[in-house]
């Protein structure tokens, strides 16, 4: 069984009027893009993942849509939704069993709205989440909002809200999507996929699972945010440790916070030996309990031979994430007697802050010496220490 999911974020936000694609502002430190992406990336269910963004993003995607613990494809999107959507699927490989597209502008779907639809796509061949309508309904026409008037009532109990995702056998979105490119042109692929002769399954949505269209939207998923991630909100803190140290040899580059740093010597290990992400990577793994860096990339598997560490990080926090932990902020010494840090801080702290998927402000570096002292204070080796904070949601 194959399940993929296509992330549609190939629009331009206009309504929202923020100068960037909606996708890409920021909800509590994560994009709405990239919470999006977590959660299928944290689905069991789902095998795969495309996203379709703008072409800007495609060309230079961040690093939430590069450094995962599952594939994800990136492609850039078309005019309309629904062709971004075709695009997608046209990325996607014949051995798919169910493909489910969501809009990446609902950035707080949840895992059992996913399994929901997943469920119900598999079953009935196409399905999409709803809502009851609880107002009254009225149907109405006008030239604008000032001259409107009420054309019809509709009973509300034959009315739904819909949502995403939205779940499809391959051949029913194939057969969609062909009518939409003869010129069909449609909100969702479902409007499509009735078009098409195919009967839809209604399952029951998600309330919380709001779509950011206008500013009062942006508002609303900044209060959910802050209710059940921030401060004042249910949300507790775990704090975590880490240490390591590596001998300098030469022949090998000197990597810390995934940056080159320019020195005749380098760290020895069966990675790049990046210290300074290991030591971030206990931390942020003994925080949420997950074990530790030579249990997830030990240096008897092969696959690990010349990581990157950085690379490395980045999984050990979609790891967390996946066991409901978010990044904080991290908190991190280098002890090396040369070469100096402090040219390579800012560079150091964005790759960092990127992995960690926090705000650079979120991350701090410092550089100190061992004083002459011990094998550090000889020029011998590098060691690093890390304190990383994690947020329960």
């Amino acid at each position: 069984m194959k399940i993929v999911a296509i992330v549609a974020a190939g629009g331009r936000g206009e309504r929202l009027g923020a100068g960037l694609p909606k996708q890409l502002l920021l909800l509590g430190g994560r994009t709405i893009l990239q919470r999006s992406i977590d959660a299928f990336v944290s689905s069991s269910r789902v095998d795969e993942i495309v996203v379709v963004v703008t072409p800007e993003v495609a060309a230079d995607p961040p690093p939430y849509l590069r450094s995962r613990t599952k594939p994800i494809t990136v492609v850039a999107g078309g005019i309309r939704r629904q062709d971004s959507v075709a695009i997608g699927f046209e990325a996607t490989r014949d051995d798919v069993d169910l493909v489910v597209v969501h809009d990446a502008a609902r950035p707080f779907v949840s895992a059992a709205l996913i399994e929901r639809m997943i469920d119900a796509g598999l079953e009935a061949g196409a399905a999409i989440p709803a809502l009851r309508a609880r107002d009254t309904v009225k149907e109405v026409a006008g030239p604008d909002d000032t001259a409107r008037v009420v054309t019809r009532t509709l009973a509300r109990e034959t009315v739904v809200l819909v949502q995403t995702p939205q779940a499809f056998r391959p051949q029913v979105l194939r057969e969609a999507i062909r009518l939409g490119r003869a010129g069909v042109d449609v909100t969702d692929e479902a409007s499509l996929a009735e078009r098409a002769g195919h009967r839809v399954r209604v399952v029951e949505g998600d309330p919380r699972n709001i779509k950011v269209t206008t500013p009062e939207d942006l508002e609303m998923a900044k209060a959910i945010v802050e209710l059940t991630e921030g401060v004042h909100g249910p949300a507790s803190t775990r704090i975590g440790a880490g240490y390591d140290i590596h001998r300098l040899v030469a022949g090998r580059p000197l990597v810390l916070g995934g940056v080159v740093i320019p020195f005749p010597l380098g760290l020895e290990g069966h990675s790049d030996a990046d210290a300074l992400c290991h030591a971030i990577t206990d931390a942020v793994l003994g925080a949420a309990g997950a074990g530790d860096i030579g249990q997830l990339f030990p240096d008897t598997d092969a696959r690990w031979k010349g990581a990157s560490s950085l690379e490395l990080l980045g999984r050990a926090v979609t790891l967390v994430q996946s066991n409901g932990f978010r990044v904080g902020n991290v908190d991190a010494v280098v002890i090396a007697e040369q070469p100096r840090l402090a040219p390579f801080v800012g560079e150091i702290t964005s790759k960092l802050a990127a992995a960690l998927e926090v705000p650079a402000g979120h991350v701090s570096v410092k550089g100190k010496t061992h004083e002459g002292l011990g094998e550090i204070g000889r020029g011998e080796a590098i060691a690093a220490h890390a304190v990383a904070l994690l947020r329960t949601v």
